[in-house]
């Protein structure tokens, strides 16, 4: 019986020993999601794309508002000038951007449909009346006379929404037209060379066009928005929110110093871009930077995924409305 009892001590004496060092206590510990911190941000990479002409980016960078903003954390800002939005979305994919300030609706739909996780977080602009269809041809007076000419243009954008779109409003079919898939400066040249009848043509080169003898057939009003918005990393937004906040808050301070100080704004966007003074004021009015998402908006974005999967550059669908990350500034 002392044996049994010896061992039984000894066993009771044992357990509490394991207990005390498991450090377990009888106040409710904290969830893991509670007690695990976001890694400490070092460097934020936001993409910058200055043309055809985003203001917002330009008075941001000239202006150093984003490094002032994060510097107070000592967080280096950094601007990757990636200016083609499939290159942009790969860069969010990869780690290597955090932001994409200036992004097509166009890209930002086929990447996510690719499974790029990102989130929209605001409209960076719309801006109808800078995307065009031009022409030199004498003979050519509307966009229905298009039927059977040669038509030059970036496929798989805004601009080549804009030329389907305006063949449908004038009963005309895709395939009436002879599309020729170049970038913009190559259509302009082909244009003025007389190899096409009509270019689809966006930004500077427009008022450019425009010297040259061109005509505007039709521009984006009425048919399109031209949205192009903001995104960001859903990966950095989930870890980061209020770092993604405060870089809402720069972007509208940008906003503020482009409507008290236009003079000054125009001379910065001009000495940035190259573009003149003059084709800077004629085309500062054709942007509507205002970065609340509406339904509008939203409307826009569904008929740009329509487009896609219209000329088979989408099959997979996204809900439009799952992209959206609704963040108070």
């Amino acid at each position: 019986m002392k044996k049994y009892i010896s061992v039984l001590v000894t066993i009771v004496l044992t357990s509490l020993l394991l207990v005390g060092c498991s450090g377990q206590s009888s106040e409710p510990q904290p969830k893991a999601e509670e007690t695990a911190k976001a890694p400490q941000v070092e460097s934020i990479k936001i993409s910058y794309v200055k043309l055809p002409l985003n203001v917002p980016s330009i008075v941001e960078k000239k202006l150093n508002l984003f490094e002032k903003e994060f510097g107070k954390d000592g967080i280096q800002v950094t601007f990757p000038e990636i200016t083609e939005g499939p290159k942009m979305t790969a860069a969010l994919a990869g780690g290597s951007l955090d932001f994409c300030n200036a992004l097509g609706g166009t890209s930002a739909i086929l990447a996510a449909a690719n499974g790029v996780d990102l989130k929209i977080i605001g409209m960076y602009s719309r801006a109808p009346k800078a995307f065009t269809i031009m022409t030199k041809n004498p003979q050519i007076k509307s966009v229905a006379d298009l039927k059977g000419k040669k038509v030059a243009g970036p496929k798989g954008t805004i601009l080549h929404q804009l030329l389907l779109a305006s063949l449908q409003q004038n009963n005309l079919k895709p395939e009436e037209v002879e599309y020729i898939n170049m970038p913009i400066p190559s259509a302009v040249s082909a244009m003025q060379a007389g190899n096409v009848d009509a270019a689809l043509i966006a930004g500077p080169a427009v008022p450019q066009a425009l010297q040259s003898g061109a005509r505007i057939l039709t521009t984006g009003e009425g048919l399109l928005d031209a949205t192009i918005v903001i995104a960001v990393s859903g990966d950095f937004l989930e870890k980061h929110p209020e770092l993604v906040k405060r870089y809402l808050q720069v972007h509208q301070e940008s906003l503020r110093y482009m409507q008290e100080n236009p003079e000054e704004v125009y001379r910065l966007a001009a000495e940035e871009t190259g573009i003149s003074l003059g084709d800077v004021k004629q085309m500062y009015d054709w942007y509507d930077f205002n970065p609340a998402i509406t339904e509008k908006d939203l409307i826009d974005l569904e008929k740009t995924q329509e487009f896609l999967i219209q000329n088979e550059m989408l099959t997979n669908k996204v809900d439009i409305k799952s992209l959206i990350a609704d963040i108070k500034a």
